[in-house]
């Protein structure tokens, strides 16, 4: 019996290959310099790369990652040794790490996170919000730190949108004859979402979360088509198998997810990111669910725009159709 297609691309994934298995940044010390970066001015956007890319580092360099995003004033205003021995490592390792994610070197990265920590605290108004809950956090601190969470992950899905990528996409829907979306859990209810908003314009899309009708929809469809894989982690097997088979047909395939370099990269045509952290209580639920409509708001947008006189008669039509089945001012309850 054969195992679940993707079940073991996660271990296949080196941690020297990029998105959609393309070379990443050079792994060798002599090697000299690492690619440029992409640069921004968002706070913390050295934490959401390092992020997005830590399923794919080999263990060391995983720990030095993590401790970057549970600590970057700490990691600033720490040495290379210092950091090393916290995180159990070898200097070599940090500067692995350092051009892993796209720095020259530990200096460069030491000043990166010291600078964005400071305009994080600055954007704050002095106070350093937390995201995780903890057992003494009053209501209102629950409210604080789930609004500040929430707004971040849109916040940073937004700063570390590739619009070329986005772009491609808009057009791909727009040149498609039809569309299947797939997505479990809780990326359902996004696959669901863009659902409703194409077929309100008028365009043929279908949302799945069943793993067999995936794949028997993914099995008829063509070279016209679109199909699009919401999966959080990048590592869901039913979304994964569901995309490869729509590929294998011919369909120009998407993938979203928080992680660029996870096992469903490897059957996308394109791929677009989110940038949400998970928290206590929050695990897979609420943030990511938050940061995939967000890109899928901005995919639909764009594609409404792209066909702006027959979406407004559609949307007209549509707005028409529910006009009736809204309680009127003089009705009253009894």
């Amino acid at each position: 019996m054969r195992k679940p297609i993707g079940s073991e691309r996660s271990h296949e994934q080196g941690p020297d290959r990029g998105i959609a298995g393309e070379p990443g940044p050079p792994r060798d010390e002599a090697a000299g310099q690492a690619p440029e970066r992409d640069r921004d001015s968002t706070p913390l956007s050295t934490v959401v790369r390092v992020r997005s890319l830590l399923p794919s580092l080999p263990p060391a360099e995983r720990r030095v990652a993590q401790r970057v995003i549970d600590d970057p004033e700490g990691v600033a205003n720490s040495t290379i040794t210092e950091l090393a021995q916290t995180c159990g490592t070898s200097e070599t390792t940090v500067i692995r790490f350092c051009r892993a994610i796209g720095f020259h070197g530990y200096p460069e990265l030491r000043l990166t996170l010291a600078t964005e920590a400071g305009r994080a605290q600055s954007a704050a108004g002095g106070r350093v919000i937390g995201s995780d809950i903890s057992p003494d956090d009053s209501l209102e601190q629950i409210v604080e730190k789930v609004t500040f969470a929430d707004a971040r992950a849109v916040e940073e899905t937004a700063s570390q949108l590739d619009i070329k990528m986005l772009e491609q996409v808009v057009d791909a829907v727009v040149a498609a004859d039809r569309v299947d979306v797939y997505g479990v859990g809780a990326s359902a209810f996004v696959a669901a979402d863009f659902q409703q908003k194409l077929h309100r314009i008028g365009r043929v899309c279908s949302a799945w979360a069943d793993a067999h009708i995936m794949l028997t929809s993914a099995a008829v469809l063509g070279s016209t088509s679109v199909a699009i894989g919401i999966s959080h982690t990048g590592s869901t097997v039913e979304t994964i198998d569901a995309l490869e088979v729509a590929k294998s047909r011919g369909a120009k395939t998407v993938a979203l997810t928080n992680f660029p370099k996870s096992p469903i990269a490897e059957v996308a045509d394109l791929i677009l990111t989110t940038a949400a952290r998970e928290t206590t209580f929050r695990s897979g639920a609420t943030a990511s669910r938050l940061a995939q409509l967000t890109v899928v708001d901005c995919l639909f947008v764009g594609v409404a725009q792209r066909t702006y006189g027959p979406t407004r008669k559609a949307l007209e039509a549509t707005f028409e159709a529910v006009r009736g089945r809204t309680v009127r001012p003089d009705r009253r309850r009894r």
